[in-house]
């Protein structure tokens, strides 16, 4: 899902507030202070006063934009028309309306005016349209004067609806396309250079009759690399997939997660607003455990260990719950690291309890007492909330490993370095460390294509019983 996609899509909720909000000011000035509309005189009592009048406003706007929600106007389609979009504002605000006119029968004290509710209807149809028309022309001149928005695309397959998507893509600007290659059959190789030289957004399998594990193997690169991923159908079954029509032909788009669209955004927004609690919340607890980190063996209290995310490495801040010879990172000297980094290695060879990319070592003599005290109860981890405000982690989501774990992952492990880690997930709340590592890797796959934001809900309030707990060592 491009940026620009998602910035458009968010943008028209306000908008359409707005442009509901000038309606109804533009209807109030009309009824109430222009002498444009020659109506019967209104008494005193039945004039609203502005007051008034702008709390019942405010109100409607949000009942008219909640109503577009539920009637799907704000879902993220780049492929809706101006047209059908406009059909949907007639048909939302149409409902608006209908439950306004019933509260009016029933209690006129509320609102007195069938001018303002019929004209208000139609202004908000209008401005709101309005709106939409005025987005539209803006993507689609940043889309064909600056390119913002296009979809690269990468077609794949020998056939006539390949050559006629490059005909129709060619002619049209406005399709929201661009093609930056056409491969006769699926060449991991190829497509992974032309990713990497030109970039790819979506890949078109054109070929019906392509074999069912190359079709596969596309399919799995297009996931793991986060490429929108679209074929003709065939005898394979997607257990999470779209059926949309393309230039007249049926195309079946493999859906790899909620978390495209507005799940992505609903996401980060619940992430800020927790990551700022939880750093209200936990604030004295982090203040006495640096204090105690601090005591017991100095400084660095903070320690910054290189993990793998969606975008590759970062620093994952933690309270230092190791002695500090045998800490590594950016904050340490290169002769330390190597030192620490051997160390760490003869211990997983030694004492590892854990097969597979994962190590998890019993007893481990490189932690402080204080550190053992702070793991246990996941304190240690209680920075990550700054990590997740940094946009680099998620309040809920797989577990971040180490390099020198992701380079042991197979094609299929790397699907859960395709959405930002989290600070708890599924993992956590299902066994915590005594998971084995494909166990690990099958939750937070469900997790990835199966996500919710009430789902999110019930795992963090999972992980809180978990924290009193401890864990298991």
């Amino acid at each position: 899902m491009k940026k620009s996609e998602l910035f458009f899509s968010a943008l028209q909720v306000p908008l359409d507030y707005l442009m509901i909000l000038l309606a109804g000011a533009f209807v109030y000035y009309l009824r109430f202070q222009s002498d444009l509309i020659n109506l019967y005189p209104l008494p005193e009592s039945e004039i609203i006063s502005k007051g008034h009048y702008a709390k019942i406003l405010f109100l409607v706007a949000f009942f008219f934009v909640f109503t577009y929600a539920i009637d799907g106007l704000y879902k993220i389609k780049t492929t809706q028309t101006l047209t059908g979009q406009v059909y949907q504002i007639f048909r939302a605000t149409a409902i608006v309306i209908t439950f306004i006119i019933i509260l009016f029968f029933l209690n006129r004290e509320v609102f007195s005016s069938r001018f303002v509710i019929l004209a208000g209807g139609w202004f908000a149809f209008l401005f709101v349209s309005m709106g939409r028309v005025f987005l539209n022309i803006l993507q689609k001149y940043l889309m064909r004067t600056r390119g913002i928005g296009k979809h690269r695309l990468l077609l794949v397959g020998v056939s006539n609806f390949c050559a006629n998507v490059k005909r129709a893509i060619e002619k049209d600007s406005a399709l929201g396309y661009r093609v930056v290659g056409h491969l006769p059959k699926v060449d991991l190789v190829r497509i992974d250079r032309i990713r990497h030289l030109k970039g790819i957004d979506e890949i078109i399998e054109c070929t019906p009759g392509i074999d069912k594990r190359e079709l596969m193997q596309l399919k799995e690169y297009c996931l793991t690399h986060r490429l929108v991923f679209k074929y003709l159908p065939t005898l394979l079954q997607a257990s999470n997939f779209e059926v949309n029509i393309f230039l007249g032909e049926p195309l079946i788009e493999i859906k790899n997660t909620p978390l495209d669209g507005w799940g992505k955004i609903i996401k980060r927004a619940f992430d800020i607003v927790g990551a700022l609690v939880g750093i209200v919340v936990f604030g004295p607890i982090m203040l006495l455990a640096g204090l105690a980190v601090f005591l017991e063996s100095g400084f660095p209290i903070i320690f910054r260990n290189e993990r793998v995310g969606h975008k590759g490495s970062f620093d994952l801040y933690k309270f230092r719950y190791m002695k500090n010879e045998y800490c590594h990172g950016k904050q340490y000297s290169e002769d330390h690291n190597k030192k620490a980094l051997e160390y760490l290695e003869k211990l997983v060879a030694e004492k590892s309890i854990k097969k597979g990319p994962l190590y998890k070592i019993k007893n481990d003599p490189r932690k402080t007492k204080v550190g053992t005290f702070l793991e246990r109860y996941s304190i240690d981890e209680l920075p990550q909330f700054f990590n997740v405000l940094k946009g680099e982690m998620s309040l809920v989501g797989p577990r971040p490993h180490q390099p020198l774990e992701v380079k042991k992952y197979r094609d299929y492990d790397k699907r859960v370095l395709t959405i930002k880690p989290g600070i708890t997930g599924m993992a956590q709340v299902s066994g915590r460390s005594d998971l084995t590592f494909e166990e690990e890797v099958r939750l937070d796959i469900f997790y990835i294509e199966n996500w919710s934001f009430w789902g999110d809900v019930k795992i963090i309030l999972k992980t809180i019983p978990a924290l009193f707990f401890g864990r298991h060592n």
